[in-house]
């Protein structure tokens, strides 16, 4: 072996640094179809290797707690590569040789080893070892024509081919034994950053993971040609609008004996001067824009505070815009009115076209719909929004989009 692994080293070096671009088409597929068949009969080759090695306990004689991190430190793998390496290597030498010599044959892949090795490890222990040899057959052969996630999926319904009397049974106990697992495995973690930020982590189970798609997909779209959102960033907003329309809804439990809510507290004087920070209920600040944002759809409670900052009255709230003054607001918008947007009414903050800190009436002259996302582009851009003279919306573009600052409408809500 040592000499036939030194001869196969040496001729593959010799192809290291090949005139590749003298190469015809032709002879350019043939040359890749060779390495790649190479490249598969060296993993088997590997895999004998560290099978021998594992059994001989030879990482554990050496110093090693187990052969995976051995390999992690002689062959500067990750653990899990590592360990898939060594779980592999076990699987093809204590199940069924016919994927071994398929692997050696350059027949299939070392991906499609795993999957395979996988799937004949669950029909043999559903139907014995002849169903099993069958099994092999069919995926080697079924590997000729799929990659390694296609093949999976055909092998969850394996059983159809090689034991079909048990089947269905099978699958259902497989569905069952998966929707434990899902049950057992769900959770989701909510970790503060140093900075106010949250990381959210989690793993949801099937049911879960088709109802938050079903919600956040619709809401993860491009707004236009000139979001500049990055996927990432669109589930983000998407995310963060349901937390909105949750809220909204006024149908969440109680919290503490209060309704859901988030409370920002800040200086009158700096809201109206568009200076000064809020502080959220949690000890976290937020920006002065993004305080008078907040604002323009939030029940304000005017706090009469002393010297040393305890509450010494409190008001009612005022300048919300509920009521039958949303549903007129509804009513006449009809959605989200800046130009091109399709956002409809449930997904959009009231907007005060002259802020209330700054002096501005609530009432239905001086507000517009805005979702979440438009909302916060006219308080951080440089567009404006006026009523025409037919009372709808209209939106003044910045000069650097338009010299002329011709006003745009939404033209995709129907108006009556």
């Amino acid at each position: 072996m040592m000499e036939g692994l030194a001869q196969a080293e040496a001729a593959v070096t010799a192809c290291a640094n090949p005139a590749v671009w003298a190469l015809c088409a032709d002879d350019l597929i043939a040359a890749l179809d060779a390495a790649h068949r190479i490249e598969q009969r060296l993993a088997a080759v590997k895999l004998a290797l560290i099978r021998e090695f594992d059994g001989r306990g030879v990482a554990t004689a050496q110093g090693a707690s187990s052969t995976a991190l051995w390999l992690r430190e002689r062959l500067h793998l990750t653990v899990p590569a590592a360990r898939r390496l060594v779980d592999l290597a076990t699987a093809l030498d204590t199940g069924n040789p016919g994927i071994r010599q398929a692997l050696a044959d350059a027949d299939i892949t070392l991906d499609q080893a795993r999957v395979i090795a996988d799937t004949v490890t669950t029909v043999e222990a559903a139907v014995g070892s002849a169903a099993a040899d069958k099994a092999v057959g069919l995926l080697v052969e079924w590997a000729g024509q799929f990659d390694p996630t296609l093949l999976r999926k055909l092998g969850t319904r394996i059983l159809d081919h090689v034991a079909p009397a048990i089947a269905d049974a099978a699958a259902q106990a497989a569905l069952d034994a998966e929707a434990r697992r899902a049950a057992r495995d769900r959770h989701v973690t909510l970790s503060t950053l140093t900075d106010g930020r949250l990381r959210l982590t989690g793993t949801l189970d099937t049911e879960t993971a088709g109802l938050l798609r079903a919600a956040i997909d619709p809401l993860t779209a491009p707004t236009g040609p000139d979001d500049q959102r990055s996927p990432g960033q669109r589930r983000h907003d998407a995310l963060a609008d349901l937390c909105r329309l949750s809220l909204r809804t006024g149908e969440l439990p109680e919290h503490g004996g209060e309704p859901a809510q988030i409370v920002v507290t800040t200086s009158y004087d700096d809201l109206g001067r568009q200076l000064g920070a809020g502080t959220l209920d949690t000890g976290l600040e937020l920006t002065s824009d993004t305080v008078r944002r907040l604002a323009c759809d939030a029940a304000i409670l005017p706090a009469v505070l002393g010297s040393t900052g305890q509450t010494l009255d409190v008001g009612r709230q005022r300048r919300l815009i509920t009521g039958p003054l949303r549903r007129a607001l509804v009513l006449r918008d009809r959605g989200c009115t800046f130009p091109g947007c399709d956002r409809p009414p449930r997904w959009c903050d009231a907007h005060h076209i002259h802020h209330w800190a700054d002096g501005g009436d609530t009432s239905l002259p001086n507000a517009v719909l805005l979702c979440a996302h438009h909302h916060r582009h006219i308080h951080h851009g440089d567009w404006a929004v006026r009523l025409g003279g037919d009372g709808h919306p209209e939106f003044i573009p910045p000069a650097w989009l338009d010299p002329e600052q011709v006003p745009r409408r939404n033209h995709y809500h129907r108006r009556t």
